[in-house]
C-alpha cells in the first residue's frame, strides 16, 4: 500500500531552489524566524542532545563583519533578508539535565528513565574522543540544516546553503569561543529576487542498492 503524499510536501521538495538573488525589501520578522528556527529543531540528533546553535546575520552591521569572510558569495550576504550561520555545540552534554529534565516535567519521561540515561550518557560522554564528538555534531548540524531549508520553503522563503567561507574564523569574527562552536554551514534566506535553476540527479537505481 502506498503512503499518501500532499501535494503541499511535494512541492516544497520539487519547488526548492538554491538561490544567490533576493529581493532586498524582504524582511523576515524574529517572530517568523523564531518559528522556523523552532520548526528546524525537530530534526533529530544524537541521544537527543541537540548540538546545532544558530547565529541569525541580519543587521547592515553583522552583514559587514560576514562579507569579508564569505568573499566568494557576496551577492547572498547582499540581498538576502538574514544569513543563517549554524554551529555545532561541541559542549552539548551541558544542556542534558535541561532537556532530560524537562521531558520528565512534560510527562514525556520517567523520573527513572532519566536518572538512568543520564548517568549512562555521562559516563559516554566522559570518555568520548574529540573526533567522534566532533563528527556527530556535524551529521546533527546537517540534518538541522534541511530541515531549516525546507521550513523556510514552507514559509515562503528561498535558501542556499553555503561551505564557501572562512570557517576557520566565522566564530570568533562574532564573538564565539571557536573552541566550542564548530561552524557547519551559513545558509542564506529570503523571497528569490530571480528565478533559481533547476537541476540534475543521478537515478535512483544508480545510487541505491537492494539486498
Amino acid at each position: 500500500m502506498n503512503a499518501t503524499r500532499t501535494n503541499d510536501f511535494t512541492s516544497i521538495i520539487t519547488g526548492r531552489r538554491s538561490i544567490r538573488k533576493y529581493d532586498t525589501s524582504v524582511k523576515i520578522s524574529k517572530e517568523e524566524m523564531t518559528e522556523i528556527l523552532t520548526e528546524a529543531t525537530l530534526a533529530p540528533s544524537s541521544v537527543n542532545m541537540q548540538p546545532w546553535r544558530f547565529l541569525v546575520i541580519e543587521s547592515a552591521e553583522g552583514k559587514a563583519k560576514l562579507a569579508p569572510i564569505a568573499k566568494f558569495n557576496q551577492l547572498q550576504v547582499e540581498t538576502s533578508a538574514a544569513m543563517l550561520a549554524v554551529f555545532g555545540d561541541l559542549n552539548n552534554f551541558d544542556y542534558a539535565e535541561e532537556i532530560y529534565g524537562t521531558a520528565v516535567e512534560r510527562g514525556l519521561m520517567p523520573a527513572d528513565v532519566k536518572e538512568r540515561q543520564l548517568a549512562a550518557l555521562g559516563a559516554h560522554f566522559a570518555k568520548l574522543p574529540a573526533d567522534i564528538n566532533r563528527e556527530t555534531i556535524m551529521i546533527d548540524g546537517g540534518l538541522v540544516s534541511m530541515q531549516l531549508m525546507l521550513a523556510a520553503r514552507a514559509h515562503g522563503y528561498d535558501t542556499n546553503a553555503i561551505g564557501g567561507f572562512e570557517k576557520d574564523q566565522i566564530a570568533e569574527v562574532f564573538g564565539m569561543d571557536k573552541e566550542r562552536y564548530v561552524p557547519v554551514m551559513l545558509i542564506s534566506i529570503g523571497k528569490a529576487a530571480e528565478e533559481g535553476y533547476a537541476s540534475v540527479r543521478l537515478p535512483i537505481n544508480t545510487i541505491a542498492q537492494w539486498k
